[in-house]
């Protein structure tokens, strides 16, 4: 459980935001295309769609940040010292 709360608290992370958004927005973006790039370019989005878009953006920014956070970690030793 504490693992859980320290990861929650390094999705807010200053350290941690910045490559997180980069990469959501870059792989989101292209996710986005795949999934939803021709309902969106006949106008076909609906609120579902949407909500589905959203949550595109929203995975591989928790992955990042999850990535950063178990790597360092692993490399402090001792998860206390994510502070």
């Amino acid at each position: 459980m504490k693992a859980l709360k320290e990861y929650g608290a390094s999705l807010v992370n200053p350290d941690f935001i910045p490559s997180g958004v980069k990469t959501a927005v870059l792989v989101d973006s292209l996710l986005f295309v795949i999934n939803h790039g021709t309902a969106f370019w006949r106008g076909q989005m609906t609120q579902e769609r949407w909500i589905s878009a959203l949550l595109t953006y929203v995975m591989p920014y928790l992955v990042n940040v999850y990535g950063q956070y178990s790597y360092r970690r692993r490399l402090m030793g001792d998860s206390s010292s994510l502070k």
